[in-house]
């Protein structure tokens, strides 16, 4: 079975449950600023969990486009991957456990729908601690089907919450236990009777999230008065099950991939260990880069954020290139294998398609940028190696004759972790890469130093993004949802004073400020940002009501609605109007009228990334004086 036919059938399945089918929202967070990308389909229906109505009802469906980079340094095995589609169904107050098993496992097994082998499945469920109790609910539903059909309930494991338990998103928000589906991708004769979390043959292939619960900001978890089931079945590992394969690259939606790479480099894939390798990473890096450039708030490759990301994947990948042979001087081959990855998806995904000058322009922009930069990079290296030796009193000669697989004590000189972290920090430089080109030259890399640097590196930059990323609008506190109404006035203003070319390229909303990000070539004058400030100060004095108005997605479009349409022909959105200001798609929420929203007034415009500015602007608020 195909990507598309499982995509499809899934849909089919919860629709005919009575589930409206929806679209995947942009890999882009619109409103949710403690995270850099949608990791999985519950971020942008945050609002709607904690109880804001969503204009297709209680029960939903859907595939949703995600990117997790947490474990980058993973992908290159058989199953993680940078981008992936996440299937997911959620009851919005609607049913709860009871049915969001059921449904799981009819889909699974049932000869209908997947037809999956139910005596290679295992599940588990939260095992309880002192925020939460043991999830007996979940179990003893599960135990009633293990019986039903005769399987071992050595298989239902009680797990703790670093196993069965999603979410906060961020610090705070709606949470709860989760029980885990596996399927045994071993021989079938080989499955054993119970299940051990520690086998890799046990494969997770469906996660369904019960939130019962609301982390509070004192970090008490308390029950939501509104329970919402979430559900998560990975697109990509269910196809390689059903297709008999051990490796999600062998699939549809990657072959074609690997291919194009195995013309490439001359080599085939599955030669050895690290040509297979290699093939994985390029593929999902190229299509994870295609994806976040050709997304519908596309984002360029920058230092900052989403676009640091972009711009560390295009790296790793054309290292990669390199390495199994591919040209040093084509620098076009990153955006010929992007040009697969649109016509893989263009049928579900058409904006990757329509934004492909924008995705290939930039890819090639930053692959020749990279060529530039490795080039100072090896200088700067060779120095490096110089130095090292010049300080322990090495001769070069001697130094490159010897094993690097010797002791090291004895004549191999060290590249300290620190300058290697240096090459990896400015210049992109992987670990393997520095290794590589240490032990050509005798040296040996002190790899648990760069390691020791690098967690260092990590850990600063996750304390900085929590600081910078505190209070976001998923807590929907008072002053965060008057600064989302104010980008609301920003944006359209700034179209009226820039052009009709301004989109949102995204958005960073706190309870102190607003961070804003759109399309434009060139830095605003003061006069321009006068007047944009002006034109918000003056329709925030005019009080206006702020109307919420749910409609079909074509009526929108008749309206005169602006925004990012990613919804698909038939869906119902919210339109918010600002009197005759503004009319614009968009999930909320937002203040009922313009009253008391304060003084706007606009801290710093700069570059945020090839083409896009940031804006980044507060509210002040009114006092009895300046009323």
């Amino acid at each position: 079975m195909t990507t598309r036919e499982i995509r499809q059938k899934y849909l089919d399945f919860f629709k005919s449950k009575g589930h409206s089918v929806i679209s995947s929202a942009s890999l882009i967070p619109e409103n949710d600023p403690t995270v850099l990308f949608t990791t999985a389909g519950m971020h942008p229906l945050v609002p709607y969990l904690l109880g804001e109505k969503h204009p297709a009802g209680t029960k939903l469906v859907n595939a949703q486009k995600c990117i997790r980079t947490g474990d980058i340094e993973e992908v290159g095995d058989t199953t993680h991957h940078t981008f992936f589609e996440m299937m997911g169904n959620w009851s919005l107050g609607n049913y709860f456990k009871k049915d969001s098993i059921a449904y799981s496992w009819e889909f699974l097994t049932s000869s209908e729908q997947l037809g999956l082998d139910m005596n290679r499945i295992a599940v588990s469920v939260f095992e309880g601690d002192e925020d939460a109790p043991f999830d007996e609910e979940a179990y003893s539903l599960w135990v009633k089907i293990f019986r039903e059909n005769g399987l071992p309930i050595e298989r239902i494991a009680k797990l703790p919450k670093k196993n069965n338990w999603w979410g906060p998103a961020g610090t705070i928000g709606p949470c709860g236990p989760d029980t885990e589906i596996f399927y045994w991708v071993g021989k079938p004769e080989k499955t054993p009777k119970s299940f051990n979390d520690d086998n890799d043959l046990w494969v997770e292939i469906w996660n369904n999230v019960f939130m019962q619960y609301n982390k509070n900001i004192e970090g008490f978890f308390e029950p939501l008065v509104q329970k919402n089931v979430d559900t998560g079945l990975g697109l990509e590992r269910v196809v390689a099950i059903l297709n008999g394969f051990d490796d999600n690259y062998k699939i549809d939606v990657f072959i074609n991939l690997i291919n194009k790479i195995e013309d490439l480099s001359g080599k085939k894939y599955g030669e050895d260990i690290e040509t297979t390798r290699a093939m994985r990473i390029i593929a999902d890096h190229i299509k994870a880069v295609t994806f976040i450039i050709g997304d519908s708030r596309g984002i360029a490759p920058s230092n900052n954020d989403q676009g640091y990301v972009a711009r560390r994947l295009i790296r790793r990948a054309i290292v990669r290139g390199e390495k199994i042979g591919i040209s040093k001087s084509d620098h076009t081959w990153l955006s010929c294998l992007a040009s697969i990855v649109a016509s893989d998806y263009i049928y579900v995904y058409p904006e990757i398609k329509n934004n492909f000058s924008f995705v290939s322009s930039e890819i090639l922009k930053e692959t020749e940028k990279f060529k530039r930069t490795l080039e100072e990079g090896l200088k700067k290296a060779e120095k490096l190696f110089m130095n090292v030796l010049s300080e322990k009193n090495i001769n070069p000669i001697a130094a490159k004759t010897k094993n690097p697989n010797q002791s090291v004590n004895m004549v191999n000189p060290i590249i300290r972790g620190k300058d290697a972290f240096d090459l990896y920090q400015s210049y992109g430089f992987p670990k393997e890469l520095i290794k590589e080109l240490a032990e050509e030259r005798g040296f040996v890399l002190d790899e648990s130093g760069f390691e020791e640097y690098l967690e260092k590196h990590q850990d600063l930059s996750r304390t900085a993004s929590a600081g910078k990323f505190k209070g976001g609008l998923a807590d929907q506190s008072e002053a965060t949802i008057k600064l989302h109404t104010a980008a609301h006035l920003l944006l359209e203003s700034l179209r009226r004073v820039l052009g009709s070319h301004v989109e949102q390229r995204g958005s960073n909303i706190t309870a102190e400020r607003l961070r804003f990000d759109f399309s434009h070539p060139e830095k605003m004058t003061e006069e321009q940002k006068k007047e944009v400030e002006d034109m918000v100060n003056n329709i925030i004095s005019k009080d206006y009501q702020v109307n919420c108005e749910e409609m079909a997605i074509e009526e929108a479009k008749k309206a005169g609605a602006t925004g990012v349409f990613e919804s698909k022909y038939g869906e119902r959105v919210k339109v918010y109007t600002v009197g005759d200001f503004s009319k614009e798609i968009c999930g909320g929420p937002h203040v009922d009228s313009l009253k008391n929203l304060g003084i706007f007034k606009i801290q710093k415009e700069e570059s945020s990334s090839s083409g896009v500015r940031r804006i980044k602007a507060i509210l002040i608020p009114l006092d009895n004086n300046n009323k």
